[in-house]
């Protein structure tokens, strides 16, 4: 789950073939099965599918017998095969068959179930699980109902496997509470009535103790109940025991389970995780948490025999530690808030007391030692139990219902508990609960062999929908900041492992292990760039423990290895290891088997032998004269003399908790010494190695008093009113907003705000003019714009709000007044920056909630100018707060010197910029933003800024060294500067208005010989007084702002090393902080260490951010005074586009890591403004893609710039699906697993690049992107052989992945879908997003036509694209960029191909579009002119040509390339033959003609030779 790493999770398909594929329970690629073409056309299925895909109305002939039969036949013969459930998902059985027919109260079970089942199937696939029931959204509570009441039957239908399924749907819906529909039904489920099965109601009287308000609700449920009919109170009374009936029906099962009974196991398995849901949401746990407690399901789960099962009862136990962490959770259920460590100590401490105090009374004789007994001595499981143990059955039975514990069972009320079960559930209540950030400080952060190969959760590759796993979810809500960073910790540390094992799996294989020849040694025969056998280490240091602690605070080791065999470019690889990077040490030991082919049947762990696996941190790397060495930095002889070595050696920092742990077992249980048996160090992308200091970043936020926003708490738990954080809730809006240079005129600003109207403050529109600032309405009603509600009897609110005044601006009037700008200066770099963008309505909504306090979401479909709306809100942040810092962050560097680049064309001084982290070097502009960059800058500024002082004094005639130092120039200009200005003020002031001239000013004016070098003159003889006064106040601005830079650079002269300048830079003179989300998580520490601090937060690409990486940037500094300082964070993003990568199935699907922050909000309902014009690519082109989004259109851009309204040269449509066959009697292959290619589509791909770039098109506006990363590199293979000898052809701008080229784009894409089979990923629809979005002005798609038009979610794009020609039409007799064909004309081509209906076109009257419909309309004119013969003539030289298959574009490619060829042979024999008379003229100067004639012959030949 690496931020930059590009795999994405889902390539892995399942083979139709295999027989078993479609077990629900067999197969680990069950959790990622798409049904193939194959399977819909070749599936029992797909004739009983044809009665509710035949026709598109969902309303058509019902027959029940179908349903029976699919059920039946279909499903239980088959053991609920994911198989036959994924056919009839895509097939819509759930749309258009089972839930327009289903009727409350009529319908049959087996209908019930079958809706289930395929709710089911659509969680498993990734696709929206309830539109569907929107259609009839009133029968849906009777539908949930009926599933409730089936969950408590046993019939034949419903036998323990289908109640798993069941079970599953609730699951479902109590993860969908955002849905109403879905939330209205569920919450009843877990409401206050629940309580009525508490034990006793001396329990319910204890907790409404507690909370008083708790009992006025009872008492209001308890009327309303009353009031009820039989029926209605039958109904409720079913809602609030049903929780309770579902855990006695668990409790039946799990004290029944014998010898392995793997469905009851599944049942109680899913039941635990039904459970562990309700427990950690706060909606659902407020209630929940005291039942769950009641029952004693912790305790009788603990006790029974399947947690005690090491073999078939390992998930379960795993589950079982999560459910009980979350019944005990450090937060009061009722109130939602976190309670603090002495919180909960103090809870602990009244517990004991009281049990203390129950002791004394009633048990003196055998608890009196408890009773007197500190609390710190009973407080741990084992003194408690010595204690207890002295208490008799009945004792216990008295004690237990002193603290209302229930005695008997629950599922057998007469029963009573045994001893054993009444002393765990009085161990449960009583003893100490241990830290957690305990646990995890003494958790090392590197992962060892156990963690990578033995936890099942790393291993569990594709995940197996039908069992549920040991992990965190992230959904919807939290129950605190501590349960959010525990979860995300928990996920982000098993997805590094997993990548971590993918790593250490490759290379192993790759070195191929063998025995050695002596025993017990090992060999390697293979060699793998990323891992180098170890040739010498050895520990160097074990620093002492620090105070209080039980382990070394440091631990160095050396490690050399040989590089002899590497070439240049890997040995620079392994050269680029510096300090804080990652390595690897392995320990193998092969066996004798090891030559045996790894099937797979053992681990692969076992199979190669690989024993030990430790991480570790560089320290420095190791010179040839042992001492830490530095590239840059040592002596260039040693330089040479280390690079010319064949051996490297890194100085690497252990970890210390790992260090201990295996030092303890070492002598608990003997064995060799770990640290002295690796053989391999490895290292890996750095890229991909951040994960220990974003886990080590995690783990320090959990330790530190978090602090979000207060206005932001709530919506980012996920709780309350999710409007709560926007701007127009917030009493602190802001109401005037200078919007400086975001409006182009005043036309723009009266279109910008529909429905309103504009009122100039003065009264005179006419002086409107830019910049504008505007008055915005005050809310009419405060308490409504603040989310409350009236409370009853709110007399005094009533009485000042009658009393109020009339609002003096209507609320839908803009009140705007305008200033001038003030002249900065008479040199242009005083002329400030201006936006040309003329932004839209909804683009200004953006800007204008950006520019507010509060939580902004802006929705950017591909092309609508996220980026402009970002820069535009920095700009306006950065001028209308001048003392707010603005921190800038973004997923990749590319988009963040993108905006960094906008940035710096606006209004802002760069002297206010900085750019942290790597690819500031890839920012298009020659200065440096980095923070030595910036110091150097600043220090060459000083140096100019000093002169210009020296040059002021000079032209003032002031003598002195007034430019020596900030600190003189400061004194200057306080005794000099500024006094002559104010005497020249007082000078003009004194004057009466008919004695001012211009001549007046320019003669008093005392800076005139300094200014003498401006480009104009200050003052001209048009020039007025006022125009004069405020030319020479500019230039007092001007050396103002010189005087100003000067005191802000003076801290440079102060600080001596670069690294205080820098951080000076940082935390004092930026105002705009740019920065990726992983740079963010790396150096947190650091910065917070600093003192940065910062105002706003700016989020890019949110939606591609995971959820921890979005949240560390909004806590980079330290509250002031308990309170974050944070005023806004805006997050800009898509969430219809591709989600953060996750590589893992597990992690991705169950629990959900792949949902961004961004995403969540929107599924909160947090307002968005979803811009909703965009300016990317043609019209038609963005109709593919368009159906995703509200009301997206286009900007004006579309239609005025010429590149759109002209067609592709040398192509017949701008963009189409070219069908392509088998190529060589193969589709798609996979050379190794994953690694999918089609050849076919490679080939094609190829040669309609080479025919793009024979007809001129730029190589740098062409880009090759594929849906795999098999395919791209067979592509660039490819390309290599077809291109590489030709300088013609070059390489296109990139040839990558979708999901790498995510927020890029190109004029032209060549898009290869790859998969024959299978429909792949590419089912995503956010995936095809964002293929069919990265073109301007012509995609060209290539894939297998049959797959993809059967695809359901792909189908509005492809009923469009289909509606062209699915072979490749060319237009020949055009060259780029010369073609004034208009792209309109390809609406009337587009016709054509419609009535072809997808077929083949022929030649003849139907060869090309254009050509074809022109000669039709032709046909009646009479051509007499000589210009409508040269018209025809052109005409038939552009005809439409038809590309039939592979070869073919292959030899018309290759025809062009010697028609090429030819014609510059026919230019460069032309060119020769005009030297001829030339070289002639020049011999006949000195010999005669005869002679000079057979020389000249001679020497043109010569020349021939030579060109």
């Amino acid at each position: 789950m690496s931020p930059i790493s590009n795999t994405v999770a889902g390539d892995q398909q399942q083979p139709a073939e295999t027989k078993d594929a479609g077990k629900s329970q067999g197969g680990a690629h069950a959790g990622s099965y798409r049904p193939t073409v194959r399977d819909m056309q070749t599936d029992s299925i797909a004739e009983l599918a044809e009665t509710w895909t035949k026709t598109d109305e969902v309303t058509g002939q019902y027959d029940a017998a179908v349903i029976e039969r699919v059920y039946k036949d279909e499903l239980v013969k088959t053991d609920f095969s994911i198989a036959k459930l994924a056919v009839l998902e895509v097939s819509q059985y759930l749309e258009k068959y089972l839930w327009p027919h289903y009727e409350p109260g009529q319908s049959p079970t087996i209908h019930v179930l079958s809706i289930v089942l395929m709710v089911n199937e659509k969680f498993r696939s990734r696709v929206e699980p309830w539109g569907s029931f929107e259609e009839a959204p009133e029968h849906f509570p009777a539908f949930f109902e009926e599933v409730l009441r089936l969950c408590l039957q046993e019939s034949e239908n419903v036998d323990l496997r289908m109640k798993r399924y069941l079970l599953l749907f609730i699951i479902n819906s109590f993860q969908s509470l955002e849905n109403a529909l879905i939330r209205t039904e569920c919450m009843r489920l877990v409401s206050l009535s629940t309580w009525h099965a508490l034990v006793s109601p001396a329990k319910r009287e204890v907790e409404f103790k507690e909370y008083p308000q708790l009992l006025k609700f009872w008492k209001h449920l308890e009327k309303k109940f009353d009031a009820m009919d039989s029926t209605q109170q039958q109904k409720a009374i079913f809602e609030r025991t049903w929780l309770n009936e579902m855990m006695k029906g668990f409790v039946q099962i799990l004290e029944t389970i014998e010898n392995d009974e793997s469905d009851k196991i599944a049942y109680c398995e899913r039941f635990m995780e039904f459970l562990i849901d309700l427990e950690a949401q706060l909606p659902t746990r407020r209630y929940f948490n005291t039942l769950i407690e009641d029952h004693q399901i912790v305790a009788i789960c603990k006790l029974s025999d399947l947690a005690n099962n090491k073999n078939s009862g390992t998930l379960f136990s795993q589950l079982l530690e999560i459910l009980a962490f979350y019944t005990g959770f450090e937060i009061n259920s009722q109130t939602g808030l976190a309670l603090t460590k002495e919180e909960m100590t103090e809870i602990h401490a009244s517990k004991l007391t009281k049990l203390q105090r129950l002791a004394f009374t009633y048990f003196n004789a055998e608890l009196l030692d408890l009773a007197m007994t500190n609390l710190r001595a009973i407080e741990d499981r084992e003194s408690l139990s010595k204690h207890f143990d002295n208490l008799t059955q009945e004792q216990l039975v008295q004690l237990c219902q002193l603290l209302h514990i229930r005695t008997s069972k629950i599922t057998d009320p007469s029963a009573e508990h045994p001893r054993h079960m009444l002393l765990e559930l009085l161990l449960l209540q009583f003893e100490k609960r241990h830290s957690q950030i305990e646990q995890i400080n003494a958790l090392p952060l590197y992962p060892d062999e156990n963690a990578l190969f033995e936890d099942a959760a790393v291993t569990e590759e594709n995940y197996n929908a039908d069992r549920p796993l040991a992990l965190p979810k992230l959904n919807l809500q939290f129950l605190t900041l501590h349960d959010y960073l525990l979860r995300n910790f928990n996920l982000f540390r098993l997805e590094s492992n997993y990548e971590i094992r993918q790593d250490i799996e490759d290379a192993v294989t790759r070195l191929g292990p063998r025995p050695g020849p002596n025993e017990g040694s090992t060999v390697f025969s293979g060699w793998s760039r990323v891992a180098a056998p170890i040739s010498f280490f050895k520990m160097v240091e074990l620093a002492k423990p620090n105070l209080g602690e039980d382990r070394h605070s440091l631990i160095t080791a050396d490690v050399t290895f040989n590089v002899r065999k590497y070439t240049d470019a890997i040995q620079a690889e392994w050269e680029a290891i510096r300090e804080h990077d990652i390595l690897f040490l392995l320990t193998i030991e092969v066996h004798d088997n090891i030559d045996e082919a790894w099937d797979g049947k053992v681990s692969f762990r076992k199979h190669y032998g690989l024993k030990y696996v430790r991480g570790c941190e560089v320290v420095s790397v190791i010179g040839p004269n042992g001492r830490p060495f530095d590239y840059k930095k040592s002596d260039p002889q040693m330089i040479q003399e280390h690079r010319t070595g064949n051996t490297r050696t890194f100085r690497v920092a252990l970890d210390a908790n790992q260090y201990k742990i295996d030092q303890d077992n070492a002598k608990k249980n003997g064995g060799p010494d770990v640290y002295q048996t690796f053989n391999i160090v490895l290292r890996r992308k750095p890229q991909e190695n951040n994960f220990k200091p974003v886990l080590e970043t995690i783990r320090d936020l959990m330790q530190s008093d978090l602090m979000v926003p207060e206005w932001l708490h709530d919506v980012f738990l996920g709780y309350g009113n999710p409007n709560s954080a926007h701007y127009s809730q917030l009493q602190r809006q802001v109401r005037e907003i200078d919007f400086r240079d975001t409006f182009l005129d005043l036309d723009h600003l009266n279109a910008s705000f529909p429905g309103m109207n504009v009122k100039a403050k003065d009264g005179d529109e006419s002086t409107l003019d830019v910049p504008f600032v505007v008055k915005f309405p005050e809310a009419a009603d405060a308490e409504a714009a603040a989310g409350g509600k009236k409370k009853k009897g709110d007399k005094a609110t009533k009485k000042g709000k009658e009393s109020k005044p009339a609002v003096e601006q209507a609320q839908d009037e803009l009140v705007v007044s305008t200033y001038k700008t003030p002249n900065m200066g008479p040199y242009p770099e005083d002329v400030p920056n201006r936006n040309q963008v003329r932004f839209t309505p909804t683009q200004v909504e953006a800007i204008k909630a950006g520019t507010n306090p509060g939580l902004t979401l802006v929705v950017g479909p591909p092309g609508t100018g996220k980026t402009d709306v970002a820069v535009q809100v920095i700009a306006n942040l950065y001028n209308n707060f001048p003392n707010q810092h603005t921190l800038l962050v973004t997923h990749s560097n590319q988009a963040l010197n993108q905006l960094f680049e906008k940035i710096i064309a606006l209004d802002v001084d760069e002297r206010h910029l900085l750019r942290l982290g790597h690819g500031e070097e890839e920012l298009n502009t020659e200065l440096s933003f980095s923070k030595y960059g910036r110091v150097t800058s600043f220090l060459e500024k000083r140096v100019s800024l000093l002169a210009e002082v020296d040059r002021l004094a000079y032209s003032l005639e002031i003598g002195g060294e007034h430019g020596s130092t900030c600190e003189t120039a400061g004194y200057f200009n306080s005794y000099h500067v500024v006094p002559m200005w104010k005497e020249f003020e007082r000078q003009i002031d004194s004057k009466e208005e008919g004695e001012r001239s211009v001549d007046l000013v320019k003669e008093l004016f005392p800076f005139k010989v300094y200014f003498s070098n401006a480009p104009t003159p200050l003052f001209s003889d048009s020039t007025t007084v006022e125009d004069a006064m405020e030319a020479a106040r500019g230039c007092f601005r001007h050396l103002t702002k010189l005087f100003e830079q000067l005191e802000e650079v003076s801290a440079f002269e102060l600080l001596r090393t670069s690294y205080d300048r820098a951080n000076y830079l940082l935390t004092k003179e930026a105002k705009i902080i740019a920065m990726t989300c992983t740079h963010a998580a790396l150096k947190r520490r650091e910065l917070v260490n600093l003192g940065f601090k910062y105002d706003n937060i700016v989020m890019e690409e949110a939606a591609q951010i995971l959820e921890v990486e979005t949240f560390i940037p909004m806590l980079l500094q330290e509250p002031e005074d308990g309170v974050n300082r944070l005023k806004r964070v805006i997050l800009i993003g898509d969430h219809n586009q591709l989600p953060p990568v996750v590589k893992n199935t597990a992690f991705q699907q169950y629990g959900n890591m792949e949902q961004s922050m961004f995403t969540r909000f929107v599924r909160l309902g947090v307002p968005t403004v979803e811009l909703d014009a965009q300016g990317r690519a043609r019209s038609d082109m963005a109709d593919l893609y368009k159906w995703r989004y509200k009301n997206l259109g286009d900007l004006p851009n579309i239609t005025e710039r010429d590149e759109f309204k002209y067609a592709n040269a040398g192509f017949l449509y701008d963009y189409q699906f070219v069908n392509v066959d088998n190529y060589k009697g193969q589709g798609e292959s996979a050379p190794r697993p994953h690694f999918i290619q089609n050849l076919g589509e490679a080939e094609y791909v190829v040669a309609v690049y080479q025919y793009m770039r024979l007809l001129g098109y730029p190589a740098e506006k062409i880009t090759i992107l594929t849906t795999y990363n098999g395919q791209k590199d067979l592509i660039r293979d490819v390309l290599n052989k077809r291109c590489s000898w030709n300088p013609i052809f070059g390489r296109p701008a990139s040839i990558t992945t979708v999901d790498k080229y995510q927020g890029q784009q190109n004029d032209y894409v060549l898009l290869s879908l790859v998969r024959t089979k299978a429909v792949g990923h590419v089912r995503d629809v956010r995936r095809l997003v964002v293929a069919l979005s990265r073109a301007r002005l012509g995609l060209y798609i290539f894939g297998r036509q049959k797959l993809f038009e059967n695809c359901h979610e792909l189908e509005p794009a492809f009923k469009r694209l289909l509606q062209r020609p699915t072979k490749l039409w060319l237009k020949t007799g055009e060259m780029y960029p010369n073609t004034s064909r208009p792209v309109a004309a390809v609406e009337d081509e587009e016709e054509h191909g419609q009535d072809q209906d997808g077929e083949e076109h022929q030649d003849g009257e139907k060869k090309g579009a254009k050509k074809g419909k022109k000669s039709k309309k032709s046909s009646t004119r009479v051509k007499a002119t000589a210009a409508a013969a040269k018209a025809d003539a052109e005409a038939a030289a552009k005809q439409d040509y038809e590309i039939e298959s592979i070869d073919q574009i292959g030899t018309y490619v290759y025809g062009m390339m010697k028609e090429q060829q030819q014609y510059a042979v026919q230019q460069q024999q032309a060119y020769l033959q005009s030297l001829q008379p030339l070289t002639a003229d020049a011999e006949m100067t000195t010999e005669d003609s005869t002679s000079a004639h057979a020389n000249t012959t001679e020497g043109a030949d010569m020349d021939v030779d030579q060109l």
